[in-house]
């Protein structure tokens, strides 16, 4: 427990969630009255996982550059003590206290919490198939991953490289590969890349892997590994084998939640842990934040689980706020994201259409094509924008981009149309900036928007 009259907050996870509520919660308590200590089972703490394929691919070549701060800063500058390779193996609730494991020195030790941070993140879905487990299979989660994959092709020089799972993780790592000369397959079960897409949009980002040389695999479910002496030699599917030294895990992640689950905290539908707004669990004066838990998407209203380091960074933050005696809220999310794919930007926000029908909507949906810049001004490149509205009143669900340089961030205005429940219609009116070098008089969001509200129009109610 804290020393003293002193309280303790005891950190499980060193990167975005936990180092964020760390930080916020050191603001407005200082180390008289706050002790605050953090155990992180990897090498580093607060690095940016999304710079993972950029390190890989050598577009970002010191892995130092995606340190946003080490131990050392977090001691020096903010009285907040770090245990890098330190191993929370578990949660005694009633005992207030977390034994936690040195990997390096051995040992374990049980140490005292007045409040406690969940922030154990998100691991790489690992089928359950023969020979999943022989060297050469790789997940992508955290730094140490990218470090590990790095290794393996400056060391042993593989040729051939399969990627299993088309999601941003998948697809941004294949890119990677294929810039360090490899020759690279993707497989997945769908029957496009990119679920998170409607398959219309996701054939164009098929159509970009292809052109840089990515042999796609679709709609085959991977049956197994071949493995000789332990390593992986090939991706077996019910149609081919595929030869292979390095294989890439790109199906998706889940929270990390068998911590908590011991411990009894409960967990949702969507394997993520249950949290109020204020990010506070079912348990007293325990909080959790990041890829670990679940939260409320605003369109569809249901639970979902998402990892992305801007969720992160802004749960962590909410409940540093609280831990630190102010008042802070997080409302969910509308699941904006935003990927460079072999030169194609990709982004969405909100419902797709498929999305939109599940969640009980009747959706209508519009694709225009456009460019990113004046058509006569140089570097005018193709942009599709698909944009998903509510049959009768309009309202945006959702919308997806994909298109070349310039495209991509246009998301961000879709996306705050969204947050604040706007109709097609309304949208038809923002007053978007306009000049030759960044976007035609008619802003492709503009002419997405003025066709679905066109929609919306004349389309009968049913």
């Amino acid at each position: 427990m804290g020393v003293g009259s002193r309280e303790r907050l005891v950190v499980v996870g060193g990167d975005a969630a936990g180092m964020s509520a760390a930080s916020q919660a050191r603001r407005r308590r200082d180390g008289g009255g706050l002790e605050i200590v953090v155990f992180e089972r990897g090498n580093f703490t607060s690095y940016s996982a999304c710079g993972i394929p950029y390190l890989v691919g050598g577009v970002v070549a010191d892995p130092g550059r995606l340190i946003a701060r080490d131990p050392d800063t977090f001691r020096s500058a903010f009285d907040i003590e770090v245990y890098l390779r330190h191993e929370v193996t578990g949660i005694d609730l009633g005992r207030r206290a977390v034994r936690v494991r040195d990997l390096d020195g051995g040992g374990q030790r049980w140490e005292g919490f007045d409040q406690l941070m969940v922030a154990t993140g998100a691991v790489p879905a690992r089928p359950s198939l023969p020979g999943a487990d022989a060297a050469g299979i790789h997940g992508v989660q955290v730094l140490d991953d990218g470090l590990a994959i790095r290794r393996v092709l400056d060391g042993q020089r593989p040729r051939r490289a399969v990627v299993v799972g088309g999601g941003y993780i998948g697809l941004e790592m294949a890119e990677a590969l294929v810039m360090r000369g490899l020759q690279v397959a993707l497989v997945d079960a769908a029957p496009q890349p990119m679920t998170t897409l409607d398959e219309d949009m996701g054939a164009l980002v098929a159509d970009a892997l292809r052109k840089v040389g990515v042999t796609l695999h679709l709609g085959e479910r991977v049956t197994g590994f071949d493995t000789a002496a332990g390593r992986v030699r090939a991706v077996t599917t019910a149609n081919r084998v595929l030869p292979a030294e390095l294989v890439i895990l790109g199906l998706g992640v889940r929270p990390n939640t068998a911590l908590a689950r011991s411990a009894g905290l409960a967990v949702g539908a969507t394997g993520g842990i249950i949290t109020d707004r204020r990010m506070r669990t079912e348990a007293a004066g325990v909080w959790a934040a990041g890829d670990c838990v679940q939260t409320r998407h605003l369109v569809s209203g249901a639970p979902v689980a998402i990892a992305l380091g801007t969720h992160a960074n802004k749960q962590g933050r909410v409940a540093g706020i609280n831990l630190g005696g102010g008042y802070a809220t997080f409302p969910g999310v509308v699941g904006t994201a935003v990927s460079k794919i072999c030169g194609v930007e990709v982004a969405r926000t909100g419902l797709t259409e498929a999305q939109a029908v599940r969640a009980g909507f009747d959706p209508l949906a519009v694709v225009v094509a456009s460019t990113t810049r004046a058509g006569y001004y140089p570097g005018a490149a193709p942009i599709k924008t698909k944009i998903v509205a509510e049959r009768r009143s309009g309202r945006l669900l959702g919308a997806q981009i994909v298109g070349e340089e310039g495209a991509a961030k246009r998301i961000d205005g879709l996306a705050i149309a969204l947050w604040n429940g706007m109709t097609v219609e309304e949208m038809t009116g923002l007053d978007l900036a306009y000049a030759p070098p960044f976007s035609p008089v008619w802003d492709p969001v503009l002419i997405a928007a003025r066709k679905a509200a066109d929609l919306v129009e004349r389309t009968p109610c049913r």
